[in-house]
């Protein structure tokens, strides 16, 4: 492993923190494995830097899930709201539906009293006009 007297990141060994802690990938995404140099640095130092470390983990996690419940129970309500918009609109169009078909029989009554009248005020105008 490569070793430099200023601490810090090392471009051999990407996975090491400050002198005396370093990690190692392994083949198992969930173990890490730690190994403890004690001639470098001070240990306490590196333990309060992972504990701080954690804790601000912690508290990103508690955060996220928080997000999650209030973006959970929002889609809840907005699924609510379009089931009831669509059962709303159904009973929308059967009411229009049971009206057209009531009203499209006086709606054609119309329709052919309106063609007799116009046929009988052509037929009057022709007579009229003959003379």
């Amino acid at each position: 492993m490569a070793n430099s007297s200023k601490g810090g990141f090392y471009g051999a060994d990407p996975y090491r923190s400050r002198e005396g802690l370093s990690t190692r990938a392994v083949s198992n995404q969930d173990e890490i494995q730690l190994r403890i140099d004690p001639i470098h640095g001070d240990l306490d130092e590196e333990i309060t830097g992972l504990h701080s470390k954690i804790s601000r983990l912690k508290n990103v996690a508690q955060v996220i899930e928080s997000e999650t419940k209030f973006q959970n129970d929002f889609v809840s309500q907005l699924q609510m709201t379009v089931i009831k918009a669509q059962a709303g609109l159904k009973n929308n169009v059967r009411r229009l539906n049971r009206s057209v078909i009531q009203q499209g029989s006086n709606h054609l009554l119309h329709v052919v009293l309106f063609a007799l009248f116009c046929f009988f005020v052509v037929y009057l105008w022709s007579k009229v006009s003959r003379r």
